[in-house]
């Protein structure tokens, strides 16, 4: 069936799972998963072992997970971050930052997590479509890297994603019609990349942050300035 979706808003019945009423047993699910990976347990066996504990369906069991972290691990990416501020490069992992910008904007669930990142529940099965929100995210991340001084950036996107080119090449356009200092790129894995950046990473990628020197927390930074954007805090971030 083709993917129709025109927003990257909310999944029927998001209301219901992410209502306050759910939070205090989300929440500690997410604690007890971040307990279990200090301790070395397999992620599939914890992940199972905590969602049948608080009885938390499939979409409720993808948020704890992404939102979880080891309080080592979330302490050690917290103390790598750099505040957004006047940069001469900064790279950004394009997808990842710019889909939780268009969840935002179209009152899906933003994930505040373990390690202080805003992550969303999206998916895009190897394949990117563009939805009504994503020249607004991508408008949102120029202004907010323009106020922050930043000289230089340089989008990383997957292209084996389908329809990157096409996210490419709006991104291009965008950037020449507002005079945004931005290049874009499309490789096999952005990930690769940015782990051997010279330079700062915008990414909320868990491999990626472990990997990485410096980092910037550029979704939770744009994110905070949506008016009505739907934070699910599962860790108190």
């Amino acid at each position: 069936m083709p993917d129709r979706r025109r927003h990257r808003g909310p999944h029927p019945g998001d209301l219901e799972r992410f209502a306050a009423a759910q939070l205090p047993a989300l929440r500690l699910a997410c604690a007890d998963l971040g307990w279990l990976a200090a301790r070395g347990y397999p992620p599939k066996a914890a992940l199972q072992l905590v969602g049948d504990r608080f009885a938390l369906d499939l979409r409720q069991r993808q948020a704890v997970a992404r939102a979880s972290a080891a309080p080592e691990v979330a302490a050690a990416r917290k103390h790598r971050e750099l505040p957004l501020g006047p940069l001469p490069e900064l790279w950004i992992d394009g997808f990842n930052v710019l889909t939780t910008v268009e969840a935002a904007l179209a009152g899906g669930v933003v994930l505040g997590c373990a390690d202080g990142c805003r992550r969303d529940l999206a998916s895009l099965h190897g394949t990117w479509r563009e939805v009504l929100e994503t020249c607004p995210a991508a408008a949102l991340v120029g202004e907010r890297l323009a106020a922050a001084g930043v000289a230089q950036v340089v989008f990383w996107l997957d292209a084996p994603v389908g329809n990157s080119g096409r996210l490419a090449k709006a991104l291009r356009e965008l950037a020449g019609a507002r005079g945004l200092p931005w290049r874009v790129e499309t490789v096999p894995s952005p990930d690769r990349v940015l782990v051997d950046a010279p330079v700062p990473v915008a990414t909320a990628d868990s491999a990626v942050l472990d990997r990485s020197a410096r980092w910037v927390n550029l979704a939770r930074a744009v994110v905070v300035a949506v008016p009505g954007a739907w934070l699910v805090d599962l860790a108190g971030a």
